[in-house]
């Protein structure tokens, strides 16, 4: 049976409550949950109102102001400049389907280097030494096959995109043009009686 969704509160003092130890926790804690894989919920213990996403961005907040930070400041000012933008949601689908399909890359190469180890958990020194060897080409050719998967859902989220835009104006009426095309209800424009010239 899977676990049930860890309950954390949090109060008004900012402090963390774990209802599952019945203890305060730290922010390092939660991220430690994460790390973990353990499926948890951040609830503001007055209101109830879900903050889970607030306290990742506390913690990814942290991460970058330590000394190796994952986003550039180009970066990071790109994603500011997709808020309220018409593509915002389609940056962020497209930002999770990249990252799920990073973490399976990342998953392959763990259970690669799995087989290098003795029942003890030591490194075989001269199969680890071949493994290495071997991860320059292997990462580049995954990082290859990665970029392709990520530009290759880049377009086809963009064509999905433009059906639905021309779904959605195809039956809309429009004004005569210049040049004399049909104007709304299928009706020509002025002059056009049916006359014979």
């Amino acid at each position: 049976m899977a676990n049930a969704t860890r309950l954390i509160k949090k109060y008004p003092n900012r402090r963390l409550y774990d209802t599952q130890t019945s203890a305060y926790i730290t922010l390092a804690d939660v991220k430690q949950l994460v790390l973990g894989n353990e499926s948890f919920k951040v609830v503001d213990a007055k209101s109830g109102e879900d903050l889970t996403r607030s306290i990742l961005l506390q913690i990814i907040l942290e991460e970058e102001a330590g000394g190796a930070p994952l986003f550039s400041s180009p970066m990071l000012a790109q994603i500011i400049r997709f808020y309220g933008h018409a593509m915002q949601g389609m940056m962020g689908a497209y930002l999770e389907k990249t990252m799920q399909a990073f973490v399976e890359i990342q998953n392959k190469m763990q259970e690669q280097s799995k087989t290098f180890y003795d029942n003890k958990g030591i490194p075989n020194p001269e199969m680890w030494a071949q493994f290495m060897s071997m991860q320059t080409p292997m990462i580049q050719t995954m990082m290859g096959n990665y970029i392709e998967q990520s530009k290759n859902l880049f377009v086809q989220m963009q064509e999905q995109m433009q059906a639905q835009t021309r779904n959605m104006f195809q039956n809309f009426p429009f004004p005569m043009s210049p040049g004399g095309g049909a104007g709304p209800g299928g009706q020509g424009g002025p002059g056009d009686k049916g006359e014979k010239k």
